[in-house]
């Protein structure tokens, strides 16, 4: 098998078959990844742009190419990572596990009382499935291990772990099936560590993303920012006060039929503001082990729960094991969709930091914060920048984050401007940040951020004239001359800090994940944004030059890492250039300099060869 030295992700669908991600290989094994991490590739929905809606676990996808085409691109590709999906199906009459009733009983999550569905969030059509079953867990996972024992798969990324039942017992279960290489997608929330006792490399890395960018962040700008946030806006309660109240919001109309169930289960009152309360996505007591560890009691003590609820919680009143099994499944899609999904579309301070596991309220990080983290990341944890579910790219994020180098040129443009109100606060920063932007894709994204955010509009309840009016200045910003000279003056300093990040993610304790076409500037906001095509014979051509920092860089720290995987193996060891440059060495033969601010590396001293600007080898 490979050594995992970086997974380039491929995002399956109509657009990128089989057989064209094959094609890709010569082109993905210069530039120097080790592993191809595709998007689930089991039978989906027809025409499915993402593949989480599985129809049938047991077949590869028909629209994708089929099995022998998968099994010819996994034979061809250096190695291979593939994204599986335990939590949910389709619920589709289409899917036979499904549309049989004796087996939807035995193969999904159904309450018994109303015959409804546990659902993955809020989403009717997808249907949580009782993979805690023995049966069911070798049924939906015979192919995926048929793969994985032929050599033919070299790892999986977990989807949603914090839907099971029981993720650590789920984890054990696939290590006793020979699966040793596995990375959850569990979104940590900043100082929460991922539990000691689960069977996997790592993460798919959303904490690292948030903090490689926070060091960037120049927090000497935060009270600035706040003050600008709040003359524009009228804002001035902080993040934490809006996401608790948006996730109570939630509990309390879009997650009913879950609190019901809990009810039906445990009548006992304040459901929707105990499920609310919890600040992080989820505990993970066993009642069918009575363990209770204690991150789980110190999580419980933290909540804002009644004294029952509590005990309940941690099994010192017995007899409640569905219903705390129950409840620990729902906390984590509230949190879900009542920070991600709704907060981050309420308060627009600084759109760098709402992002997928990071709060909005930490305004930067300290470099010896940043230290600490690194120190603590597990050996093959994922190191991610750029996902299909982050709010923005890595390059829009980085630009923004430059926003508080340049605070008080900010405040001029948003006040020439004559900003009013967040949904216009949050269009301009949309707007400087994938500056350029096409009408129609700015167009689509303010509809979602408006319906997401619930406020001047929805989905259940859109408001047609509301988005106009934000869509009409959203495109009168496109053409703004003023706007554009804003744009050229900070579009160096994101790029300055998009390559600060990618130089540290591609060496950093971890493996690289590198999204499909980021190793071009790639300017992209939520999905379906994310999705579009890539130009991969841009890329190919560009393959090599020196004229793109960013591939450049790629390609020289992935070479880097394969001539020396010794060093990256090694130890991380900081280094005191001062507060504002961020330095380490792997290994004591690899060296990393990278300015906080706008400066170029530092000299890094004698007996240093440079690989490329911040990079050095002994």
């Amino acid at each position: 098998m490979t050594v995992f030295r970086a997974l380039y992700r491929l995002q399956l669908g109509p657009d990128l078959s089989f057989d064209d991600a094959r094609r890709l290989v010569p082109y993905l094994r210069e530039l120097g990844v080790s592993h191809l991490y595709l998007s689930p590739s089991l039978q989906a929905r027809p025409g499915s742009t993402h593949g989480y809606d599985v129809l049938d676990p047991t077949r590869i996808s028909d629209e994708l190419g089929g099995e022998q085409a998968f099994r010819a691109l996994c034979r061809e590709a250096p190695g291979v990572v593939r994204d599986i999906v335990p939590n949910h199906m389709a619920a589709d009459d289409a899917n036979p596990f499904w549309g049989d009733e004796e087996r939807r009983g035995q193969f999904f999550d159904l309450d018994p009382e109303s015959g409804r569905h546990r659902r993955f969030f809020t989403i009717d059509e997808l249907a949580g499935v009782r993979v805690e079953d023995p049966e069911v867990f070798e049924v939906t996972h015979a192919k995926v291990l048929e793969l994985l024992g032929e050599g033919l798969v070299d790892g999986v990324r977990v989807d949603h772990p914090d839907g099971l039942a029981n993720p650590r017992e789920y984890l054990e279960r696939l290590l006793g099936r020979g699966v040793e290489h596995v990375w959850v997608e569990k979104i940590l929330e900043p100082g929460e560590e991922l539990r000691a006792d689960w069977a996997a490399e790592g993460t798919t890395g959303y904490e690292f993303a948030n903090d490689v960018l926070g060091v960037f962040v120049d927090a000497a700008a935060e009270d600035a920012l706040t003050s600008l946030y709040a003359s524009v806006t009228g804002e001035r309660r902080a993040f934490a006060e809006i996401a608790a109240e948006a996730k109570l919001e939630l509990a309390r109309t879009d997650f009913e039929p879950e609190v019901g169930r809990l009810r039906r289960l445990l009548d006992e009152p304040g459901l929707p503001e105990a499920l609310a309360s919890f600040h992080v996505y989820r505990t993970y007591v066993e009642p069918e082990l009575g363990r209770v560890a204690p991150e789980d009691r110190e999580q419980v003590g933290h909540a804002e729960l009644s004294e029952r609820l509590a005990q309940v919680l941690l099994l010192e009143e017995p007899g409640h094991d569905e219903f705390v099994t129950r409840f620990q499944q729902t906390t984590g899609p509230v949190m879900a969709k009542g920070v991600e999904d709704t907060a981050f579309y309420r308060y627009s301070r600084l759109l760098a930091l709402n992002e997928v596991g990071g709060d909005p309220g930490r305004f930067g990080l300290t470099l010896d914060e940043f230290h600490a983290g690194q120190a603590k990341r597990r050996p093959h944890a994922l190191l991610t920048t750029f996902t299909h579910d982050t709010k923005r790219s890595a390059d829009v994020r980085a630009r923004l984050a430059a926003l508080t180098w340049i605070p008080s040129e900010w405040e001029a443009l948003v006040r020439s401007l004559g900003v009013e109100g967040d949904d216009e606060y949050h269009a301009l920063q949309t707007v400087v940040g994938a500056w350029p932007l096409e009408p129609e894709r700015l167009d689509a994204y303010l509809e979602k951020a408006l319906r997401e955010g619930k406020r001047t509009s929805s989905w259940v309840e859109p408001d047609d004239a509301a988005e106009q009016r934000v869509k009409d200045f959203g495109r009168k910003l496109l053409g703004d001359a003023e706007v554009e000279r804003f744009v050229e003056r900070l579009r160096p300093l994101g790029q300055r800090i998009a390559l600060g990040q990618l130089l540290l993610k591609l060496t950093s304790p971890g493996v690289p994940d590198i999204y499909q076409g980021d190793e071009l500037e790639t300017l992209a906001l939520v999905d379906p944004d994310n999705r579009r095509p890539v130009d991969w014979e841009r890329r190919r051509r560009l393959l090599g030059s020196a004229d793109e920092p960013k591939l450049q860089l790629t390609q020289q720290a992935l070479a880097l890492r394969a001539r020396r995987p010794e060093a990256f193996e090694g130890g991380y060891e900081p280094v005191d250039r001062g507060p504002d440059v961020c330095a380490f060495t792997r290994g004591g033969e690899v060296l990393v300099v990278v300015p906080l601010r706008d400066a170029d590396p530092p000299d890094p001293g004698a007996g240093w060869r440079e690989v490329v600007p911040g990079l050095y080898e002994r």
